[in-house]
Parts: structure tokens; C-alpha cells; sequence
């Protein structure tokens, strides 16, 4: 029988607890757990999970459950695969790079990055330049609706890419990201997609990702009454889209025509759906605007393409951030910055 490989799940909430469920059924995959909040609660009961692709599941574990990133050669085996499905918050540390360092073997470990967001993986080819880097867009649908419990409501598709690393051969990062696939897909319940096409995937998700879900966070109303009241959509929401649309066409993503609509009218109209930056700042949490706002606009100023409302939104966020920095200690008045 083939040695299973060694994975490394940091991040345990909805999406990560659905990645290492699916990774386990596979059969391919043994998986080591990093949990926070929930440690207590599953180390005692396991998870509860409702799924629509898996079906109801009471008390499962993964092999491992432990409460912090384990240190790599220290009485552990490598890892051949790192997968970080936590909130991706750049401008707070620790950053993912520092998160994960401890447990990355040089040369061996590939590193699957599931998280939103533009460019997240230079970082960690600057942290990690031996290493193969994944870049994953999950689509999923699911939430950790309190400790150990998860509502998966929405089936798991997965695109998973190698992202260029100069420092390595390419055909590393391909067999790399193959491999992934294939442990993902072994379960045969969810759809996993092999696309070196993946930037595609990520600038159409960044159409909702950086337009309603920075309007929605930052005057805090769910995607309905925006689409009721209609002038925040015509006067805020759609000409953010038009501008990232803009962007991503100059970047070499030529994205549908009706993209637009199709993002405005994603949501069921009667679900009052908060996205998650709402949800994070109604939480006194950090955003991850950084990477989903931040990225975005740093690429239109490097190609040359206006986005007014872009950097508008992106001021309004960075000032919630440096509130909930302050609430946390991370700034202090008379303005000292958060160091980064």
C-alpha cells in the first residue's frame, strides 16, 4: 500500500475542516489539524459536520489535532504538502510566511495557499524560494457555526494551479500541483480542477470579493438591501466591478461581459448575506483587504489604469483596519504605526 501524504492543515474553520474531511475520505492523505479557538472543543467531541457533498458526520478527527504550527524535523516527518486556509490579513503579523515557517521543510514541502485575493503567493516564493507554491481559488459554501460544527451548504469546487517560481524548474511546481489534484479529487465527491489559467479565477472572484465585500464592510449592509435600495449598487457596487474588470482585461484576463450582473445578483435576494469582511469588522476582526482591495490597485497603478472608486475604497478600509489595530494595542495614540 502507498505511503499517504503527510499534510499539514493550518486554518480549521469552514473551509479548512471540509479540505481535510475531503482529504482523509480520499484515502491518499493523512492530515495534521492545526486548531485554535476550536481545540478544546473537537479535541473532546471531534467535529459535527453537515455537508452537501459528504453528508451528516458526528465526531470525526483528523489523524492529528494539535494548537500550534509544529516545528519541521523536530520528531515530526516533513510535510510533503502545507495547506493554509486561514484568513490571509498582510498587514498584521504574524503574516502567512511567518505563520508557517517553523513546519516547512527546504525543497520538499509544497505549499497550497486556498485563500482569497491578488499576488498572495510572491511572498512566500520570497519566504520559501526552494519550495513549490499552489495557488488554490476554493468556491465552496461553509461555516464554522460555533466550535467543532460545520454547515457546508454550498459544493466543494476547487482550482488548484502551480504559481511560477523562478527558483525552481517549472515541471517541480507542475508535478506539485498535479499531485494536489489528484489527493483532492480521490474522494471522488467534490469537483478539483487542475488550470494553469488559475489568475483568471482569481480576478472574476475579486469582481464580488473587491467591490460588494468592501462596499458591504464598510457602511455594514448585506448584499439584499444593497440590491433593494438599488442606487448602492448603480452608485457604489458597479462602478467598483467596471473598474476591476478594467484592470484585469489590461493584465491579460479578459473577463465575460456580464460578469457584473452576474457578481450583483450572486446571492439569493432574500438570504441578507453578509460577506465576510462585514462579518469581520461587525466582529471587532481584522480584513484581509490588503490582498483583495490593496493588490488590485497597486496593479492598476503599475499598468496605468485610472481606479478612483478602487483607491477611495481601499482608504476607507485601511482606516477601519488602524481602528480595530488600535482597539487591539497594535496602535497607539499620539499615532505610533503597527510595525509590518
Amino acid at each position: 500500500m502507498a505511503t499517504k501524504s503527510n499534510i499539514l492543515l493550518v486554518g480549521s474553520g469552514g473551509v479548512g475542516t471540509m479540505a481535510a474531511y475531503n482529504l482523509e475520505v480520499g484515502g491518499l492523505a493523512s492530515v495534521t489539524a492545526v486548531l485554535r479557538s476550536n481545540f478544546k472543543a473537537v479535541s473532546e467531541n471531534g467535529f459535527t459536520i453537515t455537508s452537501v457533498d459528504h453528508g451528516n458526520i458526528k465526531g470525526w478527527k483528523p489523524t492529528n489535532i494539535i494548537n500550534a504550527v509544529p516545528a519541521a524535523g523536530n520528531n515530526t516527518a516533513p510535510f510533503d504538502f502545507i495547506v493554509v486556509t486561514t484568513k490571509n490579513v498582510a498587514d498584521v503579523h504574524p503574516t502567512v510566511a511567518e505563520l508557517i515557517a517553523p513546519a516547512v521543510t527546504k525543497g520538499h514541502t509544497t505549499i497550497a495557499l486556498l485563500q482569497n485575493g491578488l499576488n498572495i503567493e510572491k511572498p512566500i516564493i520570497a519566504a520559501f524560494p526552494k519550495n513549490p507554491v499552489l495557488s488554490g481559488v476554493s468556491l465552496i459554501g461553509a461555516t464554522e457555526t460555533s466550535h467543532s460544527h460545520v454547515l457546508h451548504d454550498d459544493p466543494d469546487e476547487l482550482i488548484v494551479s502551480p504559481y511560477d517560481n523562478p527558483n525552481i524548474p517549472n515541471e517541480v511546481s507542475v508535478a506539485a500541483a498535479k499531485k494536489f489534484a489528484e489527493l483532492y479529487s480521490a474522494s471522488r465527491k467534490v469537483d478539483c480542477e487542475y488550470n494553469e489559467n488559475v489568475g483568471f479565477v482569481r480576478w472574476r472572484k475579486l469582481v464580488y470579493n473587491a467591490c460588494y465585500n468592501s462596499a458591504c464592510a464598510v457602511v455594514r449592509m448585506d448584499t439584499s438591501r444593497m440590491r433593494m435600495y438599488k442606487f448602492p449598487i448603480e452608485d457604489v457596487v458597479r462602478p467598483l466591478m467596471m473598474e476591476i474588470i478594467a484592470i484585469a482585461k489590461v493584465s491579460g484576463h479578459d473577463l465575460p461581459e456580464d460578469i457584473a450582473d452576474k457578481m450583483i445578483y450572486a446571492d439569493p435576494e432574500f438570504t441578507f448575506f453578509k460577506p465576510s469582511m462585514q462579518q469581520d469588522i461587525e466582529k471587532g476582526n481584522f480584513i484581509e483587504f490588503e490582498n483583495i482591495v490593496g493588490e488590485p490597485l497597486r496593479e492598476s497603478e503599475r499598468l496605468g489604469v485610472p481606479a478612483p472608486n478602487l483607491r477611495m475604497i481601499y482608504g476607507l478600509l485601511k482606516i477601519l483596519q488602524w481602528k480595530t489595530m488600535e482597539t487591539k494595542g497594535l496602535v497607539k495614540l499620539p499615532v505610533s504605526p503597527p510595525a509590518v
